[in-house]
C-alpha cells in the first residue's frame, strides 16, 4: 500500500511533510533523527506537523542527509541553526555541499520550486539559504546510528548520485534508500539513475536482498506491506525498460544527447504530466542519463 499523507507509520516512526517531498523522524529510547531534508517549502508543514502528531522534538538531536540534491536538503540549514541538531552525510555530500555553485543552485532552485508549489509565502521568515556555516559529521558504508533500540545502517549506494547512501532498521524493516530505490510515482516506481545508471542498477540489486515492511520513499511517501517487499524489484524491472528506451531514442537521435533529453523529456511528461520536478530539470536529468547510456 502507498501513503502519500503525514502521520505515524509504525512504533515512533513518522512521515512529515507533503506528497511531493518528505521526511522521516525515527525515535529511539535515547534519541532521535530526522531522515532526509526535503525541499525547503515544506518547513512550516514539517513543524505544524511535529506539534499535531506529539512528537517529541526535545529528542531531535540529529539530522541525516541521504543526498546533496536541492530537494533533499532544503530544511537542513533552518535546522543545524536553530534547533542545533548534529547533521551526517557522506564525505562526497559534503564535498559537494561545500562548493559554492553548487550551494547556489540548491538554493535558487528551491525557492523556483516553492513558487511553483505557492508554497513560499511565509518562508521569509525562516532561514532557509544554504551558506558556509552549515557543517556537520561524515558517515560511511558500515556505519550505525545507535538510537537506543532502533539502530540505522548506512549503506553507500551511488547511481542516482555520486553522495547518495541508504539507511536501513532492521528491527522495523524499514528502508530509506531515497532516490536511489526508486521514486513511487503514481502506481509505478521512476528509476532515477541520474549520475551513474549502471551503478544505479546494481546498488538496487543490493538493496533488493533486503526484507522490507517500510519502503520509506523522499518522493510520493512510503509503501507498506506486500507492494514494500516488492518495491526495489519493481525498480529494478522499470530501470530495466528505461535503459533499453533511451538507447532507442538515442539511437533515432543518431546519438544527439541534446535531442535525445528533448525526445526523453517530452515522452516522459506526457505519461506524467504533474511529476514535482519542473520539466527544464527534467530535461537536464535526463541529459545526465543519456551520457552514462552513450558511453
Amino acid at each position: 500500500m502507498r501513503v502519500r499523507s503525514a502521520g505515524k507509520i509504525a512504533d515512533r516512526l513518522w512521515y512529515l511533510g507533503r506528497e511531493e517531498a518528505g521526511v522521516y523522524v525515527l525515535e529511539g529510547d535515547n534519541s532521535s533523527i530526522i531522515i532526509n531534508g526535503g525541499l525547503s517549502f515544506i518547513l512550516p508543514d514539517v513543524l505544524q506537523q511535529m506539534k499535531d502528531l506529539g512528537i517529541n522534538t526535545g529528542k531531535i538531536t540529529k539530522l541525516l542527509i541521504l543526498h546533496s540534491h536541492f530537494d533533499h536538503v532544503g530544511i537542513v540549514p533552518y535546522f543545524r541553526r536553530t534547533w542545533k541538531i548534529d547533521v551526517l552525510a557522506c564525505a562526497r555530500a559534503w564535498d559537494i555541499l561545500g562548493m559554492p555553485k553548487a550551494v547556489e543552485t540548491m538554493n535558487s532552485f528551491n525557492r523556483t520550486a516553492a513558487k511553483q508549489a505557492n508554497a513560499a509565502a511565509g518562508l521569509d521568515v525562516f532561514d532557509l539559504d544554504w551558506r558556509d556555516d552549515v557543517s556537520g559529521e561524515t558517515v560511511k558504508e558500515g556505519d550505525k546510528i545507535d538510537l537506543g533500540g532502533r539502530v540505522l545502517q548506512i549503506m553507500e549506494t551511488p547511481g542516482h548520485s555520486s553522495c547518495s547512501i541508504s539507511a536501513y532498521e532492521p528491527g522495523l524493516k524499514a528502508m530509506f534508500a531515497s532516490d536511489a530505490g526508486g521514486i513511487p510515482y503514481k502506481n509505478t516506481s521512476f528509476p532515477s539513475g541520474n549520475s551513474d545508471f549502471t551503478l544505479f542498477q546494481k546498488n538496487l540489486e543490493r538493496l533488493n536482498k533486503f526484507p522490507v515492511d517500510y519502503l520509506c520513499a523522499d518522493h510520493y511517501g512510503y509503501v507498506t506491506g506486500e507492494e514494500a517487499r516488492r518495491f526495489i524489484g519493481s525498480t529494478i524491472d522499470e530501470a530495466r525498460k528505461l535503459r533499453e528506451e533511451m538507447k532507442q531514442i538515442l539511437g533515432k537521435e543518431q546519438g544527439n544527447l541534446d535531442s535525445a533529453a528533448r525526445a526523453c523529456n517530452s515522452l516522459f511528461f506526457q505519461r506524467s504530466p504533474d511529476y514535482f520536478v519542473s520539466p527544464d530539470i527534467m530535461e537536464g536529468v535526463f541529459k545526465q542519463m543519456l551520457k552514462h547510456i552513450a558511453k
